[in-house]
């Protein structure tokens, strides 16, 4: 089931936090389980946006020990930072368990992630200068008011709503997933790939890293490679066509880039609006719709169809 959805203002900003928390809260009958956010707002000069979580939502209600495990791998990461020659800009306690910080950063970014995810624990979301990757268990309206996202101003955003099938309900295995190790990349999925376990296989070798068990993981890590190779984007979306198999509708954002793709099957729905100002897209028509004021014309995109806007 699920239900993904993506937007990107052409030439200016607006209240993303707002229109990707009504499109998702109309498909909440899609997803109950979680709800997950990858939000493009302004990059302020090199400055890296870094969003991590140090423990599970489910966790922290087992006693008084995990927020003391928590408030230490804190610490161990903000030593880490330290180690590696980052300046902590500024930061936020999210929740008590999720983090986003403000870092001044010109090294290794994957070498930073390596070494913060190496602390039992600890997982970075997002690592950007734009996006902002925020996702928890419940529904839009819930993980909004826990996040304070209704204010967030930018560019684009892409989010999801969740029904568990094959992973677990908890933070990890919720979607959006950042495409480790690029800076502003993410992406959603509404599908299943059967060839998931012999493509994570193949990633692995090459020295990917996957923190779920979630096939959509895979998405992410496969573009990511194809455009470390020198891919652009919507090529790496083309070739993961042929190259994934299963049934899927996926919709991916970059620094400046809104993509969708669709399997040759067009088993799972997509619904597009696009004018000279907005493109939104969704699972269903109503959260496209949840946005606007006035009557408005969709479409579907054809079965095999890749399609890449830019802000």
């Amino acid at each position: 089931m699920c239900g993904i959805a993506g937007l990107i203002h052409r030439g200016k900003t607006g209240e993303i936090g707002k229109e990707m928390t009504a499109m998702l809260q109309s498909l909440k009958h899609r997803g109950p389980d979680s709800t997950g956010y990858a939000l493009y707002g302004s990059p302020k000069g090199n400055a890296l946006i870094m969003r991590f979580k140090a423990a599970e939502q489910e966790e922290m209600k087992h006693g008084f020990h995990i927020h003391d495990q928590v408030k230490e791998r804190k610490v161990e990461v903000e030593k880490r930072l330290k180690e590696l020659g980052a300046t902590i800009v500024s930061e936020e306690d999210a929740t008590e368990y999720a983090y986003r910080y403000v870092i001044d950063f010109g090294g290794d970014k994957r070498k930073l992630a390596n070494y913060i995810e190496d602390i039992e624990g600890v997982e970075i979301l997002s690592l950007g200068y734009g996006l902002e990757l925020i996702k928890d268990l419940g529904d839009a309206a819930t993980v909004t008011d826990q996040y304070h996202l209704k204010g967030f101003k930018g560019s684009h955003a892409i989010g999801h709503t969740r029904m568990a099938t094959e992973s677990d309900v908890d933070i990890r295995s919720a979607h959006p997933y950042w495409a480790y190790p690029f800076a502003d990349v993410s992406v959603v999925h509404n599908g299943q790939l059967t060839n998931y376990w012999g493509g994570r296989r193949a990633l692995e070798r090459k020295g990917h890293r996957f923190m779920s068990n979630c096939d959509s993981e895979l998405i992410a890590v496969y573009l990511a490679d194809k455009m470390q190779q020198g891919a652009e984007l919507k090529d790496a979306m083309t070739d993961s066509i042929d190259e994934l198999d299963g049934v899927f509708t996926y919709v991916v954002a970059t620094a400046d880039s809104l993509g969708m793709a669709k399997d040759v099957m067009a088993a799972k729905p997509m619904v597009l609006y696009e004018s000279d100002d907005l493109v939104a897209l969704a699972s269903e028509e109503v959260a496209i719709r949840s946005i606007f004021p006035k009557e408005i014309d969709t479409f579907d995109p054809y079965e095999g169809e890749v399609r890449v806007w830019k802000r």
